[in-house]
This record gives C-alpha cells, structure tokens and sequence, in this order.
C-alpha cells in the first residue's frame, strides 16, 4: 500500500507545480513521461521554500524554515516523509544520487533572502548559485539518468541556464521584490536610481548566458531537450518584453506572458524545434 503513498505524494507535487507555475507546467509536459515526477518532485520542493521566505509574512519566517530544513534531512535520512512534497523529493534524491551538497547550497540562498543584504559582485554569485543554478544541476542529474560523464559535460551550461532564467526573474519581479520585501539583488545598483542605461548593461550578460546556454541544450539527451527547450523559449520571449519595456515601468509594474501567448509559444516551439532546432 505505499505505493499508494508514493504515488499521491508524486501527484500533490504535480499539482503544486501547476497551481504555481504554467510556464514550468507546460516545459514538464514536454519531458519524457519518464522523468515527468521527479522534476515535478523538485519544483515542489523548491517552490515550498521560495513560498516561505516571500509569502508567509504574518508567520515566523525564520522559524518555518528552519523547520523545512530540517524535515528535509529527516525525510532524507528515514526515506520517508508524512509531508507529500518532501516525500516525493527524498524519493527523488536517492534515486537519482543528488547531491545534498546542492540542497544545502539551495537553503542557504533562501535563508538570504530572510535577510536585509547589500549585494556585492560575490554575494550576487552565490545567491544565484543556491537559488538557481544547483536547481538546474538537480534537474540534469534526472535528466542525465545516472550517466556521470554526461552530467559532467553538461553542468556548466545547466548553470548558466539556471543563472539567465534568475536574472530575468529578478528583472521581472523587481516591482515586488523592492517595493513590498525590500530586497535589491543586482551588486552596485540602486533601484532608486535605476534607468536605461543600468538595464542594458544588465541585459547584456542575460543575452550572452543564453547563447551558452541554447549550446547546452541541444546536447541534452532526446527525452529532456524540448521540455528544457520549451521553457527557454518562454524565458526569452519574457525577456524580449521586458527589452522593450523602460526601466521606469520595470521598477513599477510585474511583466507578464499571458496564458494564450504561453500556449502560442508552446506550439511554434515545437514547429521550431522540429524543423531548425537540431
């Protein structure tokens, strides 16, 4: 009967990801059904930590986390957790071998965020590593199934993915993040004083990560690489928006893709990926 168990905690996974996210959604539907639950087993977990830290602002925030933090290593230890999420997650870790460096790497960036921090050029790196990148190492170990040569391979371009998709984000949630949880991610940057020119130095290094990264993705195994592509396609069509959009209305205004134009880009993604993309 624990499979029964297994089973609903995968499901309640899936379902936090599609109550969250659509974008990620859709990118998992376009994996192998195969390595479907363990990406939605990992999108649950971090997204239950990320909701701590940036929602739960009539609660104890510190308190919480540290809480999650440590059922994590429990559920890690016994192999076995009563809270679906972090069910499904253990799971996934052990049969994928993850790495705990990577989860502990993962809290650390969310116990910054519990902080009042002046990032400079270091701390910037390694928020981004903790909070992005060794998500997107966690993913290419289920991606790369075992295979250690070829997650060796493939890690830096993973990074660099991890690390595009986040700056976008920070570009994108700038209004919420400044306004209402008082936080300033980019080193040196003033948001006070943010404007153009700021902007398109930022956006410059998030074009040229995604050059490296499109290189990754093409290497990755047939099962991964529309699903990852997908999501890409999604992030660098938000990207283009915020180009166009001035560093005034950033500072002041959340940028969306609307769901018909995320279903849009899911289609003429997989024309794209059919006919040019190999």
């Amino acid at each position: 009967m624990k499979k029964l168990f297994d089973d609903l905690s995968y499901k309640i996974s899936r379902e936090t990801t599609r109550q969250y996210s659509t974008s990620f959604s859709l990118g998992i539907m376009a994996l192998s059904p195969k390595i479907r639950n363990p990406i939605y087993a990992i999108y649950g977990y971090v997204r239950l930590a990320d909701e701590i830290v940036d929602s739960f602002h009539d609660h104890d925030k510190q308190k919480l986390l540290s809480k999650y933090k440590e059922e994590t290593f429990c559920a890690l230890e016994d192999k076995i957790s009563l809270n679906p999420v972090l069910h499904s997650f253990q799971e996934t870790v052990h049969q994928y071998k993850i790495d705990y460096a990577l989860i502990h790497q993962f809290l650390k960036s969310m116990e910054m965020d519990l902080q009042k921090i002046d990032y400079n050029s270091d701390l910037y790196k390694e928020y981004i590593l903790g909070s992005a990148e060794v998500v997107g190492l966690m993913c290419l170990h289920i991606f790369t199934e075992g295979n250690i040569n070829e997650f060796e391979r493939l890690k830096p371009y993973a990074m660099t993915l991890g690390s595009a998709f986040q700056k976008v984000n920070f570009l994108r949630d700038m209004k919420d993040d400044y306004q209402i949880l008082g936080r300033s991610y980019f080193p040196n940057v003033d948001i006070s004083y943010f404007d153009n020119a700021v902007k398109a130095q930022i956006e410059k290094e998030i074009e040229e990560e995604f050059k490296v990264a499109l290189e990754g993705i093409r290497k990755l195994p047939p099962s991964s690489r529309f699903g990852v592509y997908l999501a890409y396609r999604y992030y660098i069509s938000l990207f283009r928006k915020i180009k166009k959009t001035s560093a005034a209305k950033i500072v002041n205004q959340r940028i969306r893709i609307s769901n018909g134009r995320k279903l849009s880009l899911m289609m003429s993604s997989y024309v794209q990926y059919k006919t040019s993309f190999l």
